[in-house]
């Protein structure tokens, strides 16, 4: 007989200890360590080879029309998918509670069901059956292919699977559902991971696509091991600021294709709806240019987006002057303000400065400096940049002015848009250009080219000069 003793490893990071602790020396997670039998003669006895089951082929033999990506109907998702859900595959939707995951779930599947004509199979452990249609009366989710079940019961939902034969399959929540023949608590390592697997085995082995509904912790990663995240083979996260009605897909893992696109949505009170142009969102439109307001291109992935960042600048006598800043980074546009007045002579020590976006947009990004800086410097001396300018370029601290990356496809998107001049770094391809562009190699250069002029810097006070 061979000597069987007990190790314990951890459910998130494998970690192995000798005994039972309650956080894992290695990740730090808080009760993560399992109890593992592992024989003492595994590792010196070779194990048997044993005959496979079905034979391996020719990887060219293979049909790979079976394993295409097949369209949501939802354009955007489709996006970031890389086209659409592979059959067989199984998705993980994550984002915070209200964000709107089970409206668009649920559109998804109305709209699988209305395009195919074939079954989608929504599960759903959070809501009743009731409640699920009332959602879909106001968003107009009803079709007599979509069918709901309100179970908790993963071998429920397994025979509800095999009755109904859908080819999409949605489950609002996995941390929500109870496997029978596994330990612990719903919602927890055991549970949540045996959930995945029996969900990854059905849609490997029936070909149905599974959609899952994940929730998320206070740092906003996936509730659960990270084990949950190597079984599934998309992991998309949907954010959403309860102020604003814009909601964002980011992908953040993908075997199909690439994590580098960003689907754009607005929450409606019927519903949520695709944005194909999300640029217009985050542009103040008026008649005439203003103060304090400059228009840059920010890539989000591969997606360029244009942006307003707006600046004002009031007089103050407080002794430590005022710096808000909101949908930037705030070191950024500190370090922004230093060399606007070590380089290009815009002083504003004495004023309070308020930097911000429009529609709830950030800008985290270095290609934003030149027009933080820009609008910062129209506001303080209340003079507006040329009309239907953008500006591009990262800011150094000698005041020079950067390249940033995908610059070609920035101005692309700002000349669909109609701008017609553009404030870039040295060194940018003309060729096949409308709009103009004018090269800054430094602030000051830029600056100039704006027409905002420099002011001249404020005389000491008597008391200073005492000093």
């Amino acid at each position: 007989m061979a000597k069987v003793k007990s190790l314990y490893r951890c459910a998130d990071c494998t970690h192995e200890v000798a005994k039972w602790v309650g956080r894992c020396p290695s990740c730090g997670g808080w009760g993560t360590i399992e109890e593992a039998a592992v024989s003492s003669t595994a590792v010196a006895v070779g194990r048997r080879a044993m005959l496979p089951s079905t034979a391996a082929t020719p990887i060219s033999s293979i049909d790979s029309k079976k394993t295409q990506a097949r369209s949501t109907g939802v354009s955007e998702l489709d996006r970031v998918l890389g086209g659409g859900i592979v059959p067989g595959s199984v998705v993980l939707l994550s984002g915070e509670p209200g964000v709107g995951k089970s409206t668009l779930l649920l559109e998804v599947a109305h709209r699988w069901a209305r395009a195919r004509d074939e079954i989608a199979l929504y599960v759903t452990a959070e809501e009743s059956a009731g409640q699920v249609r009332l959602r879909a009366d106001r968003t107009g989710a009803v079709h007599e292919k979509v069918y709901l079940a309100a179970e908790s019961d993963l071998a429920t939902i397994l025979g509800h699977v095999e009755q109904v034969r859908p080819t999409l399959l949605v489950v609002d929540s996995v941390q929500t559902m109870l496997a029978g023949d596994a330990d612990g608590v719903i919602g927890g390592v055991t549970q949540v991971r045996t959930v995945t697997a029996a969900l990854t085995s059905l849609a490997k082995a029936s070909g149905v696509s599974v959609l899952l509904v994940g929730h998320v912790t206070k740092d906003g990663a996936v509730a659960g091991p990270r084990t949950l995240e190597h079984l599934v083979d998309v992991v998309l996260q949907f954010e959403g600021d309860k102020h604003s009605a814009l909601r964002m897909v980011r992908g953040i893992k993908n075997r199909f294709g690439s994590t580098d696109e960003v689907g754009c949505f607005e929450m409606q009170e019927h519903g949520i709806v695709c944005v194909d142009d999300p640029s217009g969102l985050f542009l103040h439109h008026r008649g005439a240019a203003v103060p304090g307001t400059a228009v840059t291109v920010a890539m989000d992935g591969k997606r360029p987006m244009l942006g307003e960042v707006q600046g004002l600048t009031v007089d103050t006598q407080a002794p430590a002057p005022r710096r808000a800043v909101s949908g930037l980074d705030f070191n950024r546009v500190a370090m922004v303000l230093a060399v606007l007045q070590s380089r290009g002579g815009v002083y504003v020590g004495k004023q309070d400065v308020y930097a911000a976006t429009v529609g709830g947009m950030r800008l985290t990004e270095p290609a934003a400096d030149l027009a933080v800086a820009l609008a910062i410097a129209s506001a303080s001396m209340d003079r507006a940049l040329p009309s239907g300018m953008i500006v591009l370029g990262e800011v150094g601290l000698a005041g020079e002015v950067r390249q940033v990356t995908g610059l070609t496809r920035r101005l692309a998107e700002a000349e669909r848009l109609g701008f017609t001049e553009a404030l870039v770094p040295p060194g940018v391809e003309r060729a096949g250009r409308k709009m103009t562009l004018r090269e800054v190699s430094d602030l000051g250069a830029a600056l100039a080219v704006t027409g905002l002029r420099a002011r001249r810097r404020p005389r000491a006070e008597p008391a200073e000069m005492a000093e």
